[in-house]
């Protein structure tokens, strides 16, 4: 999907806005005010409304327009960016009602929210706008809209208003609304990201003003510092590190206490019992006068540690909401069709195999079925990765989560909610994911290793000074917390996440987001890659190919025909006619569109039509060994005239055959997978010189082809847009979406890239090489810096002070050395400009 966007410059806005030099040329079609769709005909304009050249597509657009004027909020038509990929801004005059209080939830002090989702979102006027509405509705007290979930928060006092109402009021704009579930949300996962957060904020607040009361201890020390000011600076110190401890300490604290109880231990055990002790012992020095106090190594072994932390978490948790999203899409209310001809809204949940269900044009379908009664295009790209509509007729099949784009459809339930096709994508994703998981295993076996370890040297250096060398106690004990200090993981933990961030940097100005935390490791091992077609290989929309031969006036014509048609061949039919600059043509008859066949209008000469072959009465290839098209086609017929035929492809990306000639040179092999058509995947495999290819795969058939590829030893980046690849994207290896691709396989994915190319995904293969070699090198300091320290710490050569300077000067040897990463030239020649 091709999200491109277009500006409000081709949409028409209030007179008083607009200066007079962009009034829109006579010539130019005429546009709704408030959606942009073409207008066919003048529709009602509200009172004191614009004039006749702004005229509406229907009443709805004009009273949604009237609504703005009065509420003083037309600034939207300013604000707004018109995004064509979305549906239009209309406001449905037929739509059948919501009970949507039957979801709102009491609150408990007199007042009730709700959760929606909002289709129709284009931009961020749009969020404005609805905040607006809402913040100007009596009894509401919070309306909160966010544009990447698309989701709406609101609250009012029951009483002042209600949920019908308040739900009219966004629905008049042409939005429409879903109920939804906030409990489907993993709110759990959230706090704890947030409370890591503030952790790692309070600790760093902490070590920046401990470490400057320190210096001028050390300072002091130098200079003949008093007693009485040295004390006064160690106890300002444990005013703010013993504090900030207790609070940023939690994190560790919990978890270590958690695998105690089940007789465990983790990585977690000695980093609370250094942080712990170290303020424990420092504090007690505070107490006697004594002339060191170690604050500044707790809070800052604590900060190193929780920055580590919060980056594994942060990048981990942005898959959590794969599921979330396909639930979304599999909760909206399915449209039931009662037996005396009335119509009810139905949750999934309830809708039972056998009953009726109605789509109308436009609408999401929400359950699996067979069509009874209707003829319509549906968009199955979410599915099966098709470019263009598939036409559906009585006793086709059709699946949860298509688009119904033309006609309206009586549907037979085969299956709905959980046993839809859309909740076993779901399932093979959740099923993927936890495979996933195993690549963690190697870290928890270091774990299970490094704690024992590490008590057993710090154990031993205390009963080796207390017990055979007899030294006091105190001695003792900070030759052990010394230990413990010195032997905290902090580099070692730094070591993969530093090289992250420093990648992270360099792919994000590369166009690509890294997501999960692992993904540099895996995309290093990776030795195959396999693409999905449309919207990956290729831009994902269908154009309009030249045609020397063709007759301008055909395609003028046609273009007429098309523009009021929102079919993506009609479309691209009239941004060929608009690029050429061609005039629009004036037909004689209004323009009738057949269902899943064409368009056609009627002339004193006869019928023209543009649409499919059988529509416009062409015959098929003749010949039983005749080969179909390699893409999609419309045919333009005229009384007198022979036919003209229009021919369409789903152009590749521009770099796309530089890059895979580049993955076969670096020694990677190359696949393609796809869901469309043999012809057309073979077409693109061909122009590209990928040998490999295979048609007509379902999301099961693309997770079992990845499951041979990995059985066979191959590690996979999997590299797709569509719904239909979000399962593959889970199980493969490594995965990778572009920023276009549909919001469920980018959360899936590992990496997402942006703009109109492949190099950034060839950019990140570079960039992985060299951060794991870099992720090596740190390891191989971190366990140079312990085979050196430990045995110094052991002998008591070292204080807590030292120990956490040369726990910290380790640190720094870790990121400077990851940050020779974001230095020299990009690792791959292929470029993303």
């Amino acid at each position: 999907m091709d999200h491109v966007v277009a500006r409000n410059a081709a949409v028409p806005v209030p007179p008083a806005i607009v200066p007079p030099a962009l009034a829109v040329l006579e010539a130019a079609p005429r546009r709704c005010l408030h959606c942009g769709e073409p207008v066919g005909r003048p529709a009602a304009l509200p009172p004191e409304g614009p004039p006749a050249e702004h005229a509406f597509c229907c009443s709805g657009c004009a009273a949604a327009y009237d609504l703005l004027l009065g509420l003083g909020l037309d600034g939207y038509y300013r604000r707004r960016v018109i995004d064509p990929a979305q549906r239009p801004l209309k406001p449905d005059e037929d739509l059948v009602a919501i009970d949507y209080g039957a979801y709102a939830r009491d609150l408990g002090d007199g007042r009730r929210a709700l959760s929606l989702l909002i289709e129709g979102l284009h931009c961020a006027a749009c969020v404005w706008l609805i905040e607006s509405v809402l913040a100007r509705t009596p009894g509401v007290t919070a309306a909160r809209v966010n544009m990447t979930t698309r989701r709406l928060a609101v609250t009012w006092r029951d009483g002042d208003t209600d949920a019908a109402g308040l739900t009219a009021a966004v629905s008049r704009l042409g939005y429409r609304l879903v109920p939804y579930d906030p409990a489907l949300s993993a709110h759990g996962e959230a706090e704890q990201e947030k409370a890591l957060l503030r952790a790692m904020a309070v600790a760093g607040f902490a070590f920046g003003n401990v470490m400057l009361l320190s210096v001028s201890v050390w300072a002091g020390h130098a200079q003949g510092m008093g007693p009485a000011t040295r004390d006064l600076l160690h106890w300002l110190s444990a005013l703010v590190a013993l504090p900030a401890i207790a609070y940023a300490v939690q994190p560790f604290a919990a978890s270590a206490l958690a695998v105690l109880r089940h007789g465990r231990t983790n990585m977690d055990v000695p980093i609370t019992l250094a942080v712990l002790l170290t303020a424990g012992m420092s504090l007690q020095q505070t107490m006697v006068s004594a002339d060191h106090a170690y604050f500044d190594s707790a809070v800052a072994l604590l900060f190193f540690l929780l920055v580590g932390r919060y980056l594994d978490r942060r990048a981990r948790g942005r898959a959590r909401s794969a599921a979330e999203n396909l639930l979304g899409l599999n909760a909206r209310p399915v449209t039931i069709a009662e037996s005396d001809g009335g119509q009810r809204l139905v949750p999934p949940a309830q809708v039972r195999p056998g009953m009726t269900a109605f789509v109308a044009a436009g609408d999401r379908i929400g359950i699996d079925g067979r069509v009874l009664t209707g003829i319509s295009d549906v968009d199955t790209g979410l599915i099966d990765g098709e470019t263009v509509p598939a036409t559906v007729k009585p006793g086709s099949r059709v699946f949860a989560g298509t688009l119904n784009l033309s006609g309206p459809l009586t549907i037979a339930v085969t299956a709905a909610a959980e046993e839809t096709l859309l909740a076993e994508i779901a399932r093979m994703m959740e099923a993927a994911e936890q495979g996933r998981g195993r690549h963690v295993a190697r870290a928890d076996r270091v774990a299970r290793l490094y704690a024992p370890v590490v008590h057993s040297l710090a154990a031993l250096a205390f009963v080796l000074w207390f017990f055979v060398l007899g030294a006091t106690w105190q001695t003792a004990l900070m030759i052990a917390v010394a230990v413990l200090i010195v032997t905290c993981p902090c580099a070692l933990a730094l070591a993969v996440p530093a090289v992250q961030v420093i990648a992270s940097g360099r792919l994000f100005r590369a166009g690509v987001l890294m997501k999960s935390a692992t993904a540099l490791e895996r995309l290093a091992a990776a030795d195959t890659v396999v693409f999905d077609k449309t919207g990956t290989l290729t831009e994902g929309r269908p154009t309009l190919l030249a045609d020397s031969a063709r007759d301008p006036q055909a395609l003028a014509l046609a273009a007429a025909l098309a523009r009021d048609s929102r079919h993506p061949l009609a479309r691209a039919v009239v941004q060929a006619a608009d690029a050429d600059g061609l005039g629009t043509t004036t037909l004689e008859g209004p323009v009738r569109e057949v269902p899943g066949q064409g368009l056609e209008t009627g002339t004193r000469s006869g019928v023209v039509r543009l649409g499919s072959r059988r529509f416009c009465g062409i015959a098929d290839p003749a010949g039983p060994g005749a080969e179909p098209a390699a893409g999609p086609e419309l045919w333009l017929t005229r009384p007198g005239t022979p036919p003209a035929r229009f021919a369409f492809s789903d152009r590749a990306r521009p770099d796309a055959a530089r890059v895979i000639a580049d993955l076969y040179a670096k020694g990677y092999r190359v696949a393609l997978l796809s869901g469309d058509r043999a012809p057309a995947v073979a077409r693109v495999a061909a122009e590209l010189g990928i040998d490999d290819w295979q048609a007509a795969c379902d999301p099961a058939e693309k997770c079992r082809r990845l499951a041979a590829m990995a059985a066979a030893g191959q590690k996979v980046l999997m590299v797709g847009d569509g719904l239909n690849d979000a399962p593959a994207l889970a199980a493969a290896h490594v995965s990778a979406s572009p920023s276009t691709a549909v919001d469920l396989s980018q959360t899936a994915a590992d990496l997402v890239f942006q703009g109109r190319h492949l190099a950034p995904v060839a950019e990140a293969l570079g960039v992985a090489g060299r951060a794991e070699r870099l992720v090596r090198q740190n390891i191989a300091l971190s366990y140079l810096y312990n085979v050196i320290t430990v045995p110094i710490a052991v002998a008591g050569l070292v204080t807590p002070l030292v120990a956490a300077v040369a726990m910290s000067a380790s640190s720094l040897v870790v990121i400077l050395n990851a940050l020779r990463l974001g230095r020299g030239d990009r690792p791959w020649t292929s470029s993303s400009t």
